[in-house]
């Protein structure tokens, strides 16, 4: 933490400043409040403590100054002709303490101690505030020509209130496309609603999409307002539509012709303006066909097409889907250690789950690299050919537990580092990047012998 020390008598201000050096901090001091602006808009500061009563420049100026250039400084008034007027007016400029003369060295400590617990917590909170913005500001990931056609046509029909249905595989990132639909559209600053026609009872469908009044059936105790009410003005994801059943899509084309809903136990009729938009990961024409979805429906929601391409057939976007998941998940200081090995292997696997597939072994990549490292063994099954379900749980039973796996591959890593520097430790630590101290202690844990 860099300290400016602004204090005329020689003997307070190098007694301070050789208390405050002692306890490891950056000092500047200055007998002059002139010399302490000057410096004050010259360099960085965290902390100022000042006299009020100085040559040339008073501690209020300071104060005022060392705000309007960084308002996140600190500034602590220190003097020995306290009045209620000055105390007063420091505070109300910002300061955030106010020492009398004379006080101990401790006090002082205390006072810093508090401001860098503070410092630490707000940059915590601003790391955090950083990370939740980056899981809320969601995006398509991906530079490929299949990955630019889609976004085009997404940008091209999102300022329109066209029904759109969004078709794709399974962990394709069917919400995420309705999710950007709705952010390019004259509807972003108003509600977006996904639901999942899959996981609702059906039951309770009629009821979660329309609402319905008190009294409508057993168990309406009150009035329930539906998604489409909920979403009125913004954008409605309807899910796997094809698991709807065959009485709500008549009552649903009624509602994209009519613009009005009516809730279950009512006659009256609710004018709405909800965007529709609608995703399946099923053949919907092989659905109609079958009779399990009506054809009036399927042509009034398949105004706009919106195809989501699999990962095997957009596979050049895997580098930066794995970078992007690296950092979503904490794991920036891995992004260093991907290389072009990783890029192949990952490259050559079809991906059957697609985005969401390559995600979760991003997260399992993650969690068996304890260290700086990127633990590529977990990729094996990859290679191999081997089902997602076995990857995940084969590694750990053949070693017979999670700390046994952990320690073979530890072993492994060692020795290759090892081999690669000669069997010398501290060329080894060099190429693990961590301290010969914790090579030599994980060696010795490890019964792993080299030249000294």
């Amino acid at each position: 933490m860099k300290i400016m020390l602004v204090e005329d008598e020689k003997i307070t201000r190098k007694t301070l400043t050789d208390i405050l050096k002692k306890d490891n901090y950056d000092v500047n001091s200055f007998s002059d409040g002139t010399e302490a602006l000057n410096s004050l808009r010259q360099e960085n500061y965290d902390v100022v403590i000042t006299d009020l009563r100085l040559p040339g420049t008073n501690g209020l100026d300071i104060l005022r100054s060392a705000k309007e250039i960084n308002a996140r400084t600190v500034v602590i008034i220190i003097t020995a002709y306290a009045t209620v007027e000055t105390a007063i007016e420091s505070l109300k400029l910002g300061a955030y303490d106010y020492l009398l003369k004379p006080f101990s060295p401790e006090q002082l400590l205390s006072i810093l101690k508090h401001i860098e617990q503070l410092s630490n917590v707000l940059s915590e909170n601003a790391k955090l505030k950083s990370r939740l913005e980056f899981f809320e500001k969601k995006t398509i990931i991906g530079s490929s020509a299949k990955v630019k056609n889609f976004l085009d046509m997404i940008k091209m029909v999102a300022p329109q209130d066209h029904t759109i249905l969004i078709q794709g595989e399974s962990g394709t990132g069917k919400e995420l496309c309705a999710r950007t639909i709705h952010s390019y559209s004259h509807r972003r600053d108003k509600e977006f609603i996904a639901i999942n026609c899959a996981v609702i009872p059906e039951t309770l469908i009629e009821s979660e999409l329309f609402g319905h009044e008190k009294g409508a059936f057993t168990g309406a105790v009150k009035r329930h307002i539906g998604y489409f009410e909920k979403a009125n003005g913004g954008t409605l994801l309807l899910d796997d539509i094809d698991d709807l059943p065959l009485p709500i899509q008549v009552k649903l084309l009624r509602v994209l012709q009519e613009k009005e809903i009516s809730r279950v136990g009512s006659t009256e009729n609710i004018p709405i303006d909800v965007r529709i938009v609608c995703a399946t990961k099923v053949d919907l024409k092989e659905r109609v066909k079958n009779k399990f979805f009506r054809e009036d429906l399927y042509y009034r929601l398949n105004i706009i097409p919106v195809v989501l391409p699999p990962l095997r057939e957009r596979k050049e976007d895997i580098p930066e889907l794995l970078v992007h998941f690296l950092k979503k998940h904490g794991a920036e200081d891995k992004v260093q250690y991907v290389n072009e090995n990783i890029y192949s292997i990952l490259k050559k696997y079809d991906w059957p789950g697609n985005v969401r597939e390559l995600e979760n072994m991003t997260e399992r990549i993650i969690a068996l690299s304890p260290n700086q490292y990127l633990n590529t063994t977990v990729l094996d099954p990859l290679i191999s050919g081997t089902t997602k379900e076995e990857v995940s749980e084969n590694p750990i039973e053949e070693y017979g537990g999670f700390d046994k796996y952990i320690l073979s591959k530890e072993r492994e890593i060692i020795d290759w580092a090892l081999n690669k520097a000669g069997k010398n430790v501290s060329g080894a630590a060099k190429i693990l990047k961590i301290p010969r101290t914790t090579l030599r202690s994980k060696m010795d844990k490890l019964s792993i012998e080299s030249l000294p």
